[in-house]
Formats: C-alpha cells, structure tokens, sequence
C-alpha cells in the first residue's frame, strides 16, 4: 500500500457553504476520513479557528480568505472555490503561500444563461410589474411595453463560457446577437463582435454582463454607460455586484430611459439568509431581483461538487495543478514504483540547482523532474527511485526562497 508524507486519515478537509455532497462523497471514497461540512459560511473567529488545522478548504461566495488570514494557517495546502469566480480568495497571496486554487469554470455556465434568457423575455414582456401589480389585486391587460424577444438585439458584455452559453441560446429564440470583450473571441453561431462598450450600448435592446470583478470592470455600467443605452433598453446582471453602479441604474429606470432591469449580484450581500438586504433597485417596477442563485441549480451544484473536488484530490494525491487559477500547471498521473517530492520557491536564479543537490549530495538520483514557473513563483516535482526519510525535507525547506515542500508519497 502507498505511504503518503501525511496520511489521507490525517488530512483534514473543510467544506462551507452548503457545498453539494458529492464533494463529500468524493473525498470520502478517496480515502480523505476527515471531512467536516457546513451549511453556512463562519464567522470570522471560528473561521480563523478551523483553519489552523485545516489542509484543504471549499468554500462559495460568502467565505473571504485574504491575505491577513492565509498567513495565519501554514497547515492549508489546496483552496477550492465551488462557483465560477475566485474573487473571494486573494489569489496571488495565496500563490506566495504556496496554496494554489481551483474553481469550476465551465460547470453553471448553463444554469446562469438559462436565467439570463428567462429574465430577458420577463423584463421584455413588463411581466415583473404585472405580477407585481396582480398581487396586490389590480388587473392591468395591456399590450403597452410588452414585446417578444425575437428580432431584437441582445449586447452581451464579456463573450466568456457564460456569455457564448447565453448568445447560443438567445439565437435560438430568434435573436440578433451583438457582443463586446477585451480579447478577440470566436464568434458561435451568428453573434457578431463590436469595437467598443459604448458601441454595444448604443444598439443593445437588452443587455446583458457576464464579466469578472477587476479595477477594469468595476462601475463599468455607470451614469454615463446608462445615458448612452437605446431608451427603453433592458439590463441584466448576473455576473459581479461591484460591475454596476445600481443607484445610477436606479435612476434611469425612474426616468424611464431604461424600461427593466434585473440583478442576481450586489455590492453588498448579506453574509446569510438571517440578515436584511438592500439596494437602490428595491420598489421600482419591472425589476427583478434575486439572492445571487444564477448558478444555483441542483445540476449545477451537483457538478461544481464533483469538479472541485477531483482537482483537489489529484493535487493532494499526486501534484497536479491542472485547473488552478493561480498556479504554474502542471498535469502529473501517480507512478507507483517512485517517490515523489514537490517544491514551491520564489522564482529567483539558482534555488533549482540548490534542490537538485539535495538529492545529489546524497548519491540519489532523480529518475525525473518537472518544472513550471510564472513571475512569481517555480514549482518543480522531483521523483526517485530511491525511498528516502523525511529528513531530506528540512534541508530543502531550508533553501533560501522556499515557499513549500512536501514529499507526495
């Protein structure tokens, strides 16, 4: 049987959040005994706490590590991020730490363009306000800014894995799909590219964003991005709170420039379900509001708890960083008849050779190496033939710009 450095019983996982059971499960049938879950993100006391004896952590949205508390809790190896964004977590501080993160980029792309087109033809047809209104039991029947989706325009802001999801979709109702990104993007289907944002604004009867959250994208939808759109233009917002000045788009809708707007993401959102909520949009009409659920289908949840879990286990198990949004990757299958070592340092000249001559010193011979790097930081996977004792580990923990090591198995 396999020896790990640190025995998978030993290894201590903590899932938060509500995180699907698969993730669990998958663990569970790995060999990893030690998984604690919660329903809920922790305060930040009992966060602090549980870390300090955590090696691998899954959270969601609600869960914040930043760098004040990654430096806290040496014994944390691996982040997952269950959902599409890592804004959540400082990733570059989390590289320096030597903690490389995984999310699920690909597994609710459907849920949330699903959302998307549904809240489109809503907000098209004025639906929100008459429900509204036959709720508190006025009949109000009219064709007055009610119109179908096909034939109109749909701008798309960040032509991603959602926003290709969304401009397919849209097609098939009969949409002409106009989209705007930073990098050239393949176009799917019969979507066309424009130059510029306020292009996109100018002709979109709806549109839509699906961007991350940067010093780029933050207020991009503002006062003057609102004055610009068609009159009678919809929004919708399903990708990051911080990406639209809601109080400018509150605005628009009072003036009636803009005739609905639906958001499932804000600047500021309750930590759990016990705490109010607010935001400008709250009593305007034709407004459709929800608690951040675009990727909150049980197929999706489903999926992301299965994805994030298989990376965190194939680099706990064996190195591989396949996945990881702030990590050098590398791809690595188990070899049975090796030991394995890995190696995060600083990526300065020289610590590469000071690794090797641990093992050279010691008459053992590397059967194979595997190095990746980035600006920042170089991450090498040794294996010998030789089994050597945990003692080689103090020596290479002790190279000047080590970061992390480990022996694998």
């Amino acid at each position: 049987m396999r020896k790990y450095s640190l025995d998978k019983s030993k290894i201590r996982v903590l899932l938060l959040e509500g995180i699907h059971e698969n993730a669990t499960q998958y663990f569970l049938e790995n060999g990893y005994a030690q998984v604690e879950c919660y329903k809920e993100a922790l305060p930040g006391n009992e966060l602090e706490k549980k870390l300090a004896q955590t090696h691998i952590i899954g959270i969601r949205s609600r869960t914040e590590l930043r760098k004040d508390l990654l430096l806290k809790i040496p014994k944390l190896f691996a982040i997952g991020c269950f959902s599409i964004g890592t804004n959540q977590v400082d990733l570059h501080d989390a590289k320096m730490c030597g903690i490389p993160v995984f999310n699920a980029p690909f597994s609710n792309t459907r849920s949330v363009a699903e959302m998307v087109i549904a809240e489109c033809i809503m907000l098209m047809r004025d639906i929100p306000e008459k429900s509204t209104l036959a709720h508190n039991r006025i009949w109000m029947k009219s064709v007055k800014h009610s119109v179908e989706v096909r034939g109109k325009v749909l701008g798309i802001i960040g032509y991603g894995h959602i926003g290709t999801q969304v401009s397919i979709l849209a097609e098939a109702f009969g949409m002409d799909v106009f989209y705007y990104d930073i990098e050239k993007k393949l176009s799917m289907g019969n979507a066309r590219p424009v130059s510029s944002l306020n292009d996109l604004l100018r002709i979109a009867d709806t549109v839509t964003i699906h961007v991350p959250s940067t010093e780029l994208t933050r207020n991009m939808i503002s006062k003057d991005e609102v004055a610009i759109m068609k009159k009678g233009a919809c929004l919708i917002n399903a990708s990051r709170g911080d990406v639209v000045d809601y109080s400018a788009v509150a605005e628009g809708l009072k003036s009636n420039h803009l005739s609905g707007v639906a958001a499932d993401v804000f600047p500021r959102e309750p930590v759990s379900n016990n705490e109010p909520f607010e935001n400008d949009l709250q009593g305007l009409p034709n407004v459709i509001l929800t608690p951040h659920i675009g990727g909150s289908t049980l197929e999706a949840q489903a999926n992301i708890g299965l994805e994030v879990s298989e990376k965190l286990v194939k680099y706990s198990d064996t190195g591989s960083t396949i996945g990881a949004v702030n990590f050098p990757e590398i791809s690595l299958q188990s070899h049975k008849t090796k030991q394995r070592f890995l190696h995060i340092h600083r990526n300065v000249p020289g610590v590469l050779r000071e690794v090797n001559n641990q093992f050279s010193s010691r008459g053992i011979n590397i059967s194979a190496e595997y190095l990746q790097t980035d600006p920042d930081i170089g991450y090498v996977i040794i294996e010998t033939d030789s089994e050597l004792n945990g003692s080689i580990l103090n020596d290479l923990k002790n190279i000047p710009y080590t970061i992390r090591t480990r022996i694998l198995y």
